[in-house]
């Protein structure tokens, strides 16, 4: 397992010298290879330069924020640097950031202040997906979506479509998501929700789950106010409606 992480290349990049400090020494215990950088313009040069698996971009930087970094990376004519994952991280008040980055295509963001544990598994998870995701697209040339009624999940581009508009979905939450609508009028418990989120290898309480359903519900009604896909089944969990 360890071997497989010291393959693991991420830029960390991040304008607070205490972070870049701090998390690249726990990514390295665990097992990564973490260059840091300062600000944008000088992480742009060390990603067109080096192969990374992941970046984790701070959105509020000198000379060039995240955003524009993450739109450099997507516009790369490097193949392997325009599809390489990235998860923001963010404070609370930069909300209309996040919506952004998601919609440039960001895999995940974490706010600040975050414990280690959890960006170790948000990376894991985002890691997990972006491999599988270049599996299946040497094995399956053909995108496959998940088609419910208004609802397309593409699974190969992680995008989710409701009545056309496109719905601005973390990782997890697009997990959430298909896990529910694949099966409609099948009650899936917390648990499973849980591991269809986060896999089999993360704890997280009820009211985790329940605060994602919750914002899940707010994203889709912010497009469609009569939204009722979703519904709570006391007791038991939650049904994607037949």
């Amino acid at each position: 397992m360890k071997s497989n992480k010291q393959m693991t290349n991420i830029a960390l990049v991040d304008d607070e010298t205490n972070i870049l400090t701090s998390v690249s020494l726990a990514l390295e215990t665990e097992g990564y290879s973490v260059d840091t950088f300062t600000n944008g313009e000088e992480a742009l040069k060390g990603l067109e330069n080096k192969k990374y698996d992941l970046g984790l971009f701070d959105i509020k930087m000198p000379r060039m924020n995240g955003n524009e970094l993450l739109m450099k990376v997507r516009s790369s004519k490097n193949n392997e640097l325009r599809e390489m994952p990235i998860i923001f991280l963010t404070s609370k008040d930069q909300e209309q950031d996040e919506i952004i980055g998601l919609r440039m295509g960001a895999a995940d963001y974490i706010k600040k202040p975050f414990s280690q544990k959890l960006l170790n598994e948000r990376i894991r998870t985002v890691l997990r997906i972006h491999i599988n995701r270049k599996n299946v697209d040497k094995e399956t040339p053909i995108d496959k979506n998940l088609i419910k009624g208004d609802l397309i999940l593409d699974d190969l581009k992680q995008l989710c479509f409701w009545k056309n508009n496109i719905i601005e979905l973390t990782v997890a939450e697009f997990n959430l998501i298909r896990s529910l609508a694949k099966h409609p009028g099948v009650i899936k418990d917390r648990n499973q929700l849980m591991d269809a989120m986060y896999g089999d290898n993360i704890y997280v309480d009820d009211r985790t789950i329940d605060s994602h359903i919750k914002r899940l519900r707010k994203k889709f009604k912010s497009y469609d106010n009569k939204f009722d896909q979703i519904r709570t089944r006391y007791g038991s969990g939650y049904s994607w409606r037949e």
